[in-house]
C-alpha cells in the first residue's frame, strides 16, 4: 500500500514550479510537502525545499499545526539553515530546541552573525542563557555575544554587527581591493561600505563599494573617501537609529563607543527589522497585547491580556456610575437610553483616529515643541467641524425618530462637545504620556476610552436632564 501511494504521489504536479515568483506559499504546496514527509520521500522533500528561501520555510513552519511542525523540524534536523531559526517566532524556537536538542540548536545558530545570534539568545530564559553561552563552539564568539547582551535592550550595542571592514586612509585602491580578496573568508556576507580609521581606531571617513570599484588602483583612499558621514553612539535607542537612517538616506553607519572608537556597524537590513519590530510593537500595545500570541500557550496568552482587560473593566464600571447618576432621567425618557451609546461610540472612534496618528507622529519625531500647539489647534478644529456635521445628521434623525425636536438638539450638542473632547484627548494624552516618559502606545487607548465614554454619557444625559425633564 505504501509503495502504491509513493507511486501515485510521484506522478503529481511539479510543485517547485509554484515557487518561481515572489508570492505567498500556496496551501497545495504545503500539503505536497507534508505528504512527501509522511511518505518518507526524502529526495522529493529535499527537491520541494530547495527552491524555498529561509523566510518561506520559516513561514511554512509557523503555519503548520504542532504535529506537522514537529515532523518538518525533525526532517530538517541539524541541516536546518540558521536563518530559518532567526525568522521564527520565539515560542516556535523553543519547540525546535525540544525536537533537535540544545547542542544541535546551538551548533546551528552559532553560524549566524553576532548581532543575529544575540537576537536569538536574548529571548532565551535568563537562567538558561549562561548555560547556552557555554555551549557555543567558539570562545571568541561567546565573548562577543556576552558583551552584546550587556548593553540595554533595543540599543545600538545589541543590534550592531561587530564584523566591519576597515582600512587606512594612506592605502591605495589597489591595496584595498587586494586586502578584501585576501580576507574574503573573514569578511561579512554583505559589505556596503569600507570604513577608514585613524591610528586610534576612530572612523575618519567611509568608502562605498561603488566608488571603490570605479576608482583607479593608484588612487589613495584619503583622496576619495567621504568625510561627511554619520556615526551612531553605542547606547542609541533603535527607534532613533531607524529615524536617522530614514532622514539621512543611509545604507550603513559605524557604531562608536564613548571614546569614539569603532565597535561595529548597522546596515539597512537591520533597519528593516527594526521598523517592522517597532511598528508591530506599537500596533499590539495599542490593543494591550504582545507579540507571539498565535503560538504561545493558552495560559500564557490569558495572563498577558488579563491586566489590560481588568483595567478596562474598572474604567467601564466608572462609566456605568455616570449612567447611574441619571437613572431617574433614563426611566422617564427611554429615548436617552437608546441614543446614549451613539455619542460615546462616535467620540471613541474619533479619538482613536487622532490617537493613532499622534502615536505614529511621536514615534517618527514629527511632533515637536515647535509645532505641538499647532497640531493641537488643528485637532480642535477637526473635532469641532466633524462634530457639527454629525450633530446635524444625528439631530435630524433623533428628532424624526422620536418626534422630539428638543431631543435632537440635546444629542446634537452632546455630539459636538464629545467629538471636540475626543480629538483633543487623542492628541493630548500621548503628548502628556510621552513627556512623562511613559510609552504612549501602552496606556493611551484605555485612558482615551475612559474619557470619551464618561464625558459622552455625562454631557448627553446631563443635557437631556436639563432640557427634557
Amino acid at each position: 500500500m505504501l509503495k502504491f501511494l509513493r507511486k501515485i504521489f510521484n506522478k503529481r504536479t511539479d510543485y517547485n514550479k509554484l515557487k518561481k515568483e515572489i508570492a505567498p506559499v500556496p496551501p497545495k504546496f504545503i500539503n505536497a510537502l507534508m505528504d512527501s514527509i509522511n511518505l518518507n520521500l526524502v529526495d522529493k522533500t529535499q527537491s520541494l525545499l530547495s527552491d524555498l528561501s529561509s523566510g518561506e520555510i520559516a513561514n511554512i513552519i509557523e503555519q503548520l499545526d504542532a504535529s506537522d511542525r514537529k515532523k518538518l523540524i525533525f526532517f530538517l534536523g541539524s541541516s536546518i539553515v540558521p536563518e530559518i531559526i532567526l525568522e521564527l517566532d520565539k515560542d516556535i524556537r523553543k519547540e525546535i530546541i525540544s525536537v533537535v536538542g540544545e547542542h544541535t540548536f546551538l551548533n546551528v545558530v552559532s553560524k549566524l552573525d553576532t548581532d543575529d545570534l544575540i537576537v536569538v539568545l536574548e529571548e532565551v530564559d535568563e537562567d538558561k542563557r549562561g548555560q547556552y553561552l557555554k555551549l557555543l563552539p567558539k570562545k571568541s564568539q561567546r565573548e562577543l555575544v556576552k558583551k552584546g547582551l550587556k548593553f540595554p535592550e533595543d540599543t545600538a550595542g545589541r543590534i550592531m554587527s561587530t564584523n566591519v571592514v576597515s582600512v587606512s586612509a594612506s592605502w591605495t585602491i589597489g591595496k584595498t581591493l587586494k586586502f578584501l580578496r585576501q580576507k574574503k573568508e573573514l569578511l561579512p556576507d554583505d559589505i556596503f561600505e569600507v570604513y577608514i580609521l585613524d591610528s586610534k581606531k576612530k572612523p575618519v571617513g567611509t568608502l562605498n563599494l561603488n566608488t571603490l570599484v570605479r576608482s583607479s588602483t593608484n588612487t589613495t583612499v584619503r583622496d576619495i573617501m567621504n568625510t561627511q558621514f554619520k556615526t551612531i553612539p553605542i547606547d542609541t535607542d533603535q527607534e532613533e537609529i531607524a529615524l536617522g537612517f530614514k532622514q539621512n538616506n543611509l545604507i550603513s553607519a559605524p557604531v562608536v563607543d564613548k571614546s569614539g572608537k569603532i565597535v561595529g556597524q548597522i546596515n539597512s537590513d537591520d533597519i528593516i527589522d527594526i521598523i517592522e519590530e517597532e511598528a508591530e510593537e506599537d500596533l499590539l500595545r495599542l490593543s494591550g497585547v504582545q507579540s507571539g500570541h498565535i503560538y504561545s500557550a493558552v495560559l500564557q496568552t490569558i495572563k498577558s491580556r488579563f491586566t489590560w482587560l481588568l483595567i478596562n473593566l474598572f474604567t467601564a464600571i466608572a462609566a456605568s456610575f455616570v449612567i447611574a447618576i441619571f437613572e431617574s432621567s433614563l426611566r422617564q425618557v427611554v429615548a436617552l437610553a437608546i441614543l446614549m451609546p451613539i455619542v460615546a461610540s462616535m467620540g471613541g472612534n474619533a479619538g482613536t483616529q487622532t490617537l493613532t496618528v499622534a502615536v505614529r507622529a511621536l514615534a517618527l519625531r514629527e511632533i515637536t515643541r515647535a509645532n505641538a500647539l499647532r497640531v493641537i489647534g488643528k485637532e480642535f478644529v477637526v473635532g469641532a467641524i466633524n462634530g457639527l456635521i454629525f450633530a446635524v445628521i444625528i439631530g435630524t434623525i433623533a428628532s424624526y425618530w422620536f418626534e422630539m425636536p428638543l431631543l435632537g438638539f440635546v444629542i446634537a450638542a452632546a455630539m459636538i462637545l464629545n467629538l471636540v473632547i475626543a480629538c483633543l484627548s487623542g492628541i493630548l494624552i500621548p503628548l502628556i504620556l510621552d513627556k512623562t516618559g511613559v510609552d504612549p502606545a501602552i496606556a493611551s487607548t484605555v485612558l482615551l476610552t475612559t474619557i470619551t465614554d464618561i464625558f459622552g454619557f455625562f454631557t448627553f444625559l446631563g443635557l437631556g436632564t436639563i432640557y427634557l425633564l
